[in-house]
């Protein structure tokens, strides 16, 4: 008989044995029964739960965009002006959370599996969006073109990730730093 109460807990063993391995790895080129393994369950309790190498990936990161969601919302919930929101949104993507090693490698690999998974496509342009909108509207009030100084900033800091992940020479302070210094040259700010 099943124990009662130990599926929300093995599904959240998985996600994060997921999150882990890949970053070991660096790719999703990791089976199942690895995923399962770092997790201390069986291959066929991974499959019963998720399915699928896919679908257990898109679990995981479906966890790290709520992970960065509860520090967007912590980051904003101190931001008092139209600066310190754009500030905070910047500050949460290089949040300790958010730029951890194993996230980071988690992250390439959605944006290298988003050219082929429609599921994992529907995911990564969902956060591109929603970040974008965030962006837009701190900017408003400092930008005479929000829009395109958001997708700047956006595409920005999908580039530092992308350093950080290849080439291991970007930390988050500095990506944070090289972040704030674009948003002051696109508003207009003394520095």
């Amino acid at each position: 008989m099943p124990k009662l109460g130990m599926e929300p807990i093995r599904r959240a063993a998985l996600v994060k044995a997921t999150i882990d391995v890949i970053g070991a790895q660096g790719s999703l080129d990791v089976t199942v029964s690895q995923i399962a393994k770092q997790a201390g369950m069986s291959s066929a309790l991974a499959h019963h739960y998720f399915g699928g190498k896919d679908q257990i990936f898109l679990a995981a990161m479906r966890q790290i965009l709520r992970d960065f969601g509860a520090e967007v919302v912590a980051e904003l919930s101190r931001a008092r002006t139209p600066r310190a929101r754009a500030e905070a949104l910047i500050g949460a993507c290089f949040a300790p959370s958010c730029f951890d090693p194993a996230t980071v490698s988690a992250w390439m690999t959605l944006y290298a599996q988003a050219t082929t998974q429609p599921d994992m496509h529907r995911l990564l342009r969902l956060y591109q969006a929603r970040l974008r909108s965030n962006l837009t509207y701190a900017l408003r009030p400092l930008s005479p073109d929000p829009v395109a100084d958001a997708e700047t900033l956006s595409a920005l800091i999908d580039g530092l990730y992308l350093r950080a992940a290849l080439a291991g020479e970007t930390d988050a302070p500095t990506a944070h730093s090289i972040a704030l210094r674009a948003l002051d040259r696109l508003t207009g700010a003394n520095t």
